[in-house]
């Protein structure tokens, strides 16, 4: 991640951690700009300088949370590789950005305000799904290359990672599941791939 060097810059990217923080923490209702601003070592003022309301703070949080997330996942697509070595890493990226704690919390705290306050929530995830993360552009270079069907890189995407979230993700948001273990990681990343795979490959290419 590259390192703010201008002081405004370092500001909001102090004020966007004290603000994850916070709503991890407290959740959106009990989290205060107050407790925000001191954590980040700024003043109220420059807070709202920054974000206007609390509303769009903890929306600009959100999205700086999923874009961290998905920076993560930058393999880059190589036609010298098998499709199955380069997915499989994939979603060992997938599972390692899943499993951070941090993530976990505020997803939660996301999640929860979507139910309880849809209107303050349905467009921060209106901007979540206009974003391509690293997995869309992988299968869209994949796609280009003919070795996977084409069609739309964002459902395909969807379909591989859905299997993941299944087990590494909604069981611990919504039950609070423990992380799998390395090995149950493995079982399900190697069936999310094999399913994928099925589907989404060209004729011409292996399905093992």
């Amino acid at each position: 991640m590259t390192v703010p060097t201008r002081l405004t810059d370092r500001k909001r990217s102090a004020i966007l951690a004290a603000a994850a923080e916070q709503f991890r923490t407290h959740g959106y209702e009990n989290a205060s700009v107050d407790s925000i601003a001191a954590l980040a070592e700024v003043s109220k003022r420059t807070v709202y300088n920054h974000f206007p309301s609390k509303d769009l703070l903890f929306a600009e949080t959100i999205m700086h949370m999923f874009e961290s997330s998905a920076g993560m996942l930058e393999l880059g697509y190589r036609p010298d590789l098998g499709l199955r070595e380069q997915l499989e890493e994939l979603m060992r990226q997938k599972m390692r950005s899943l499993g951070d704690r941090d993530f976990l919390d505020l997803a939660r705290v996301a999640i929860g305000e979507a139910i309880h306050a849809p209107e303050r929530t349905l467009p921060i995830l209106g901007r979540l799904n206009e974003l391509e993360e690293g997995v869309t552009r992988w299968i869209r270079a994949a796609q280009e290359d003919g070795r996977l069907k084409p069609g739309d890189p964002a459902f395909a995407a969807h379909a591989l990672q859905g299997q993941v979230k299944t087990f590494a993700f909604w069981p611990q948001i919504a039950m609070g599941a423990a992380p799998l273990k390395l090995d149950e990681q493995e079982r399900v990343i190697d069936a999310a791939v094999s399913m994928f795979l099925a589907y989404f490959a060209a004729d011409s290419q292996p399905r093992a």
